[in-house]
């Protein structure tokens, strides 16, 4: 029997046990998988590696994603050293109320990103995910710009997970040199990526559960500590409550302290948009996205605020192991392991390093994930040299895999004396990237649904819909903007400076992926000759997924049939 989800987006199943018949413009042409033997699909035969052909022209990448894939990439995927360390310097910059309320901000703004791009990748199954849509719907210089910054943004945050990996394991041994460990963690990842994208798929959701696991004992603990019921060897062995919320206090340094908490948030929620790329290899991304993108709620209310907020409790943000808390350098200054030391926990700060050190694997590994396939579609497309097409018999994007992966060895630039600096130039390329990205999708959903309204089409057309519609997507976009706006406030006029106007190097260490971006949309523009297009001209038909219109509509009258009950709990997951 057809699940609610398949019936709502048009899924068509006929009366037998036969699997569905999926309507979509992509058909999946079974003959190249059945003449290749398993080890041949799985990537480690001399076979896999030939070029791929008996594929349709459209999507040529497995589509061998589950749903469990997708919703535990939605629900735990971006879940990394942002949230985990980078927390720690947040708190620190402008206290727990800040921390909180710059989450909660961020999360309104990734609640309505994912949503439209939800409806996006289902209504047009492409491979390569969202960059094509700021082609389509926007400009295609804008897509050139948004492809290659998102390519860039991932092959830069590989070397850097790298170095946080070695460091987080000199948390327990310092006398190994981080470049051995930079070698292993490197050839892990490349081992993972061997198997293609169920070997992404596969090391996203067991590190996920880990990782969402984790959270939720922090959490259960936390509320042990914050009662009062800590060992009597650490100081929550009696009632603390929020103390720390009147002294030190609920904010820090006024509101050039909320300004400059966006940009760690920001990269905190980085990654949660590569569910919508990640469909794009699943059995069916009109059945499994839906449902996945419901998940992005619960770790953004739950996981991220909840988390949060026993970490304010419990951390004092003029905690002095806090100042050397970033994304990719002290481990030990997160407040996850900083709390467990203080509550006298015998090996939980090691147990959450450990989690820190899966997050940032992970991560690593999402990075060459979402860049081979934007990179793949760049070349799809005609805007990356064509051989980065090359997608082989098991499925991977080979050169492009290979390419990203390469960006790996920037790690070792760690070990030369300059390592620290050059790795401040390239965590400012990388910190407000995804913002842009970010931005275009929702840009992308405002235009495409002007453009429906304009040619004639009805909301009842789509078959699903962002829950906020096109408002939703207006505060996403007008968010992201005001965080541009704070971040260029606190660039020019940098926390710790009086007051004063900072240097040049203080604002591009802040605000290079600005320039950068507009240099990729000044090269797009001269590369292809075209720019922002008019809304008469954006083609809402092509490629477009056929659905079952009268099955959409029964489900629709089967889901207000329900008891109150029972419809919320559907809305909800």
């Amino acid at each position: 029997m057809a699940s609610p989800i398949e019936k709502e987006v048009g899924i068509i199943k006929d009366s037998s046990d036969t699997p569905p018949v999926y309507e979509t413009i992509t058909n999946y042409n079974h003959d190249e998988k059945a003449e290749a033997g398993f080890w041949t699909r799985m990537g480690v035969t001399g076979e896999s590696f030939k070029k791929r052909t008996n594929r349709d022209a459209e999507n040529m990448l497995n589509h061998t994603l589950k749903p469990r894939h997708l919703h535990m990439i939605a629900i735990g995927g971006s879940i990394g050293a942002g949230f985990f360390v980078g927390s720690g310097s947040a708190l620190n910059r402008g206290g727990p109320a800040t921390l909180l309320v710059d989450f909660a901000i961020m999360g309104v703004m990734i609640f309505n990103v994912v949503y439209a791009l939800g409806e996006l990748a289902v209504m047009y199954p492409v491979s390569g995910g969202f960059y094509t849509y700021s082609t389509r719907f926007i400009d295609p210089s804008w897509g050139f710009a948004m492809g290659w910054n998102y390519v860039f943004q991932w092959a830069i945050v590989l070397p850097l997970e790298l170095v946080v990996a070695g460091f987080t394991v000199a948390y327990w041994n310092e006398e190994v040199n981080v470049g051995v460990w930079i070698t292993i963690f490197l050839l892990a990842i490349v081992f993972i990526n061997v198997f293609g994208v169920l070997g992404f798929a596969e090391e996203e959701f067991w590190s996920s559960i880990l990782k969402l696991a984790a959270v939720v004992i922090f959490m259960i603990v936390g509320l042990i500590l914050v009662l009062g019921g800590g060992p009597s060897n650490g100081i929550y062995s009696e009632y603390w409550g929020a103390r720390l919320w009147y002294d030190p206090g609920a904010f820090k340094n006024g509101f050039k302290g909320v300004c400059s908490v966006f940009v760690t948030a920001a990269f905190a929620f980085s990654g949660t948009e590569l569910v919508g790329l990640a469909a794009a290899e699943s059995e069916n991304p009109a059945k499994a996205l839906p449902g996945a993108i419901k998940q992005v709620f619960w770790r953004i209310t739950l996981f991220y605020i909840v988390g949060l907020l026993f970490v304010g409790l419990l951390v004092s943000s003029t905690d002095e192991r806090l100042l050397g808390a970033n994304p990719f350098i002290n481990v030990a200054a997160s407040p996850f392991v900083i709390a467990a030391r203080d509550a006298g926990l015998i090996g939980y700060d090691s147990f959450m390093n450990f989690i820190i050190l899966i997050s940032v694997i992970s991560i690593g590994n999402s990075g060459v994930y979402g860049g081979s396939r934007t990179l793949t579609a760049l070349a799809e497309q005609g805007y990356a040299p064509k051989f980065f097409a090359y997608i082989d018999r098991a499925g991977r994007p080979l050169w492009s895999t290979i390419a990203i992966l390469a960006c790996g060895l920037l790690a070792y630039v760690n070990l030369a004396s300059a390592g620290p600096v050059v790795f401040d130039w390239l965590l400012a390329l990388s910190g407000l990237a995804a913002l842009f990205t970010w931005g275009s999708i929702c840009l992308a959903h405002i235009r495409f649904r002007s453009a429906w309204k304009h040619q004639g089409h009805t909301l009842d057309e789509i078959p699903f819909k962002a829950v906020f519609g096109v408002y939703g997507s207006w505060v996403g976009l007008i968010l992201i903007i005001l965080v541009l706006i704070a971040q260029f406030y606190t660039a020019l006029y940098p926390l710790g400076n009086e007051g004063k106007i900072g240097t040049a190097e203080d604002f591009f260490k802040s605000y290079l992926a600005l320039p950068v971006v507009l240099l990729f949309w000044v090269c797009g523009y001269f590369w292809k000759g075209k720019a922002w297009l008019r809304t008469r001209d954006i083609d809402v038909d092509s490629g477009r997924r056929p659905v079952n219109w009268e099955l959409i509509n029964a489900t629709k009258a089967e889901i207000a049939a329900y008891p109150a009950w029972k419809r919320v709990y559907y809305y909800l997951f």
